[in-house]
């Protein structure tokens, strides 16, 4: 009698691993993968390349109009379409879910994920928006009075947005009350915005920096990278910080201790301005292997259920 029991139990066991490696890190993405805007009106697309600098697709969005900052959230993306003063939804696959989620924004900049939630940059209405990542507006001037915010960057409860007009980095928390509107100070048109556990990497568009700050506000190097071309963008994989030179038409590589990894690790790119990056165990599975591996144990589990009883049977005949 005991036999059968016992073979459920490792046919449960197994399918419980199953499951397990199909919910593991990494199930739906074999790599590192940069998402690009490309700036330019007489392209306007979105490219895919490997954190290695290999091409997925150079052009893997074309449905764009004047395309700026980028977030990228399991396998959807969100694209700022400044042209068109929208925000687009695709699938990381390229594929196009809804070109304009959102719309009526203001020559919208940079846009950052917080949980459920769309945080945006609105330049010419010095503005940051909230909607939710199915569209819906929480609150179009979630914070006002900013001079031309430019990026922006999430870290708990927190955002940092730079201000391109008066040179600083202002803290507010994700409902909308001000920390320090001048946290950091002194830059001259900063533009994008990483965080990285403590510290903030923030690029200076005409100074050709990146500089790195505490999220206190303190200044760690205020010009840790120099030599670049107009960087607008910035995003943090690993030890690696990964920037878009718009003027060089490159995406160049470091160090977060500044050292240069490959300064034109992406070139050939047509006025670089948003970048994100899908990092292996940020992307779940896909439905149909949650549905596969659960109907999988359901199956076998009740004909293990229905083994058993029949041996039961036969041993009490």
């Amino acid at each position: 009698m005991m036999k059968p029991i016992n073979q459920q139990k490792i046919l449960a066991s197994g399918l419980f691993a199953v499951l397990l490696a199909s919910l593991s890190p990494g199930a739906a993405r074999a790599a590192d993968t940069i998402f690009v805007t490309n700036n330019d009106s007489s392209t306007s697309t979105v490219g895919a390349y490997t954190t290695s600098g290999t091409t997925l697709n150079a052009a893997l969005i074309s449905d764009v109009n004047g395309p700026w900052g980028i977030a990228v959230a399991g396998s959807v993306l969100f694209v700022v379409n400044r042209g068109a003063n929208t925000i687009g939804e695709y699938a990381t696959s390229g594929a196009t879910v809804n070109a304009a989620l959102i719309s009526g924004l203001s020559e919208p900049s940079y846009i950052a994920l917080s949980g459920g939630n769309l945080f945006v940059t609105n330049e010419s209405a010095g503005t940051i928006g909230e909607y939710t990542a199915f569209g819906a507006t929480v609150s179009a001037a979630l914070i006002s009075g900013l001079k031309g915010p430019s990026g922006i960057a999430v870290s708990g409860g927190d955002l940092f947005v730079a201000n391109q007009e008066d040179g600083t980095i202002g803290e507010y928390t994700t409902s909308g009350m001000a920390v320090n509107a001048s946290l950091i100070s002194g830059l001259i048109a900063p533009s994008g915005i990483a965080v990285s556990g403590g510290d903030l990497f923030v690029t200076d568009l005409q100074a050709g920096t990146i500089g790195e700050y505490t999220t206190s506000g303190e200044t760690v190097n205020a010009a840790l990278i120099s030599g670049l071309e107009a960087p607008t963008d910035i995003a943090v994989s690993g030890g690696d910080l990964f920037v878009t030179n718009l003027e060089a038409n490159t995406i160049g590589e470091y160090t977060t201790s500044g050292e240069t990894v490959n300064a034109a690790l992406i070139s050939g790119l047509d006025l670089p301005a948003g970048i994100a990056i899908s990092t292996i165990g940020s992307s779940v599975p896909e439905a149909s292997t949650w549905v596969m591996a659960l109907t999988g144990f359901v199956v076998l589990g009740f004909v293990g259920i229905r083994r058993t009883r029949s041996e039961v049977g036969r041993s009490r005949s």
